[in-house]
């Protein structure tokens, strides 16, 4: 899959293609369903697939404040995105330029100039341009005098309900992880790559990878059992904690996984950790003693869910890769 990034970086060869758009959130099921029409429609053309996205998304830029927790960072979309066969991905940079860009200027520059747009697919509710002026009558409109097809996709519901990033994140928040896979289609998944932290894991007694969150962060906190994939050996049962680490008056968000009965020495590698159960929230402790005695008992329930659900497990790898 070829990444562009930014409309400038658009050649002769990205022309002439089939496109959604969307930000693509979690690509969840009705992001799933997006893309799987736009690749049976890729293949009745012969023409390539593009999925154009935003970075950072329209909210985080336009209302900082109120911008939702994201469910997948930039990295982690891509992965996705990836596994479901679409052959580019445009990444536009969303700024005040952006932002300012009213609906006729970007069907002309991104879409027609750009891309040579054959065939466009989009989510409900799509708005685009200044003030969110363009939307679907916007682009068939375009499609019509431009010589290209535009197609929208009915809202996709389970259970009765509109899937959306919104219902995800609200079943995050009320730790119904069930309810979150269902949506997705996958387990809810944490990635990153382990640095160097601070060590007071293993003066504990239980060493910890460090995975840094970043920016933006997650919409999940607390301690969980997980699952970890990215080792040889894989999907490997674990403690995680997710948060500012209150126990130790810490200052940065942190993503901490403890593997049970392993001890192999993993900075730098790259892992996925699978939510599985919320054992507590974060909490603050008197003494490093406390903490120590806590975090034994968080590893004995880990340890107790895992005996109890042994036919559960499956990791995050398979959400990543073919």
């Amino acid at each position: 899959m070829d990444l562009i990034r930014g409309h400038y970086n658009l050649r002769a060869a990205h022309r002439s293609c089939v496109a959604t758009i969307g930000n693509f959130d979690g690509v969840h099921l009705g992001h799933q369903a997006v893309l799987t029409k736009l690749g049976a429609r890729a293949a009745e053309l012969r023409l390539p697939s593009v999925a154009i996205i935003f970075e950072p998304l329209p909210r985080e830029f336009l209302h900082p404040p109120s911008a939702p927790p994201r469910l997948t960072r930039l990295r982690e979309k891509l992965m996705i995105l990836r596994k479901h066969r679409i052959d580019s991905v445009l990444c536009l940079r969303f700024d005040a330029a952006l932002a300012a860009m009213r609906a006729s200027e970007f069907i002309d520059r991104i879409l027609i100039q750009g891309l040579g747009i054959r065939y466009l697919v989009l989510g409900d509710d799509f708005h685009f341009g200044k003030a969110r002026e363009g939307n679907f009558d916007t682009l068939r409109a375009a499609g019509r005098a431009g010589g290209f097809e535009v197609d929208n996709m009915p809202t996709f519901q389970f259970e009765g309900e509109r899937v959306s990033s919104t219902r995800i994140r609200q079943a995050l928040q009320r730790c119904d992880l069930r309810a979150a896979e269902a949506l997705l289609g996958r387990r809810y998944c944490l990635c990153g790559r382990v640095r160097r932290g601070d060590a007071l894991g293993r003066k504990l007694g239980f060493p910890t990878a460090n995975l840094a969150l970043g920016w933006p962060l997650p919409p999940v906190h607390g301690i969980y059992a997980v699952d970890v994939s990215g080792l040889e050996r894989e999907p490997l049962p674990g403690v995680a904690s997710i948060g500012s680490r209150p126990a130790v008056h810490g200052t940065d968000h942190r993503l901490e996984v403890y593997l049970l009965d392993f001890n192999e020495d993993i900075y730098g590698r790259y892992l996925c950790v699978a939510l599985l159960q919320k054992i507590r929230d974060e909490a603050h402790f008197d003494s490093l003693e406390a903490l120590k005695t806590q975090i034994a008992s968080d590893v004995g329930d880990a340890r107790a869910y895992f005996a109890s659900h042994p036919t559960q497990r499956k990791g995050a790898k398979d959400a990543y890769e073919d």
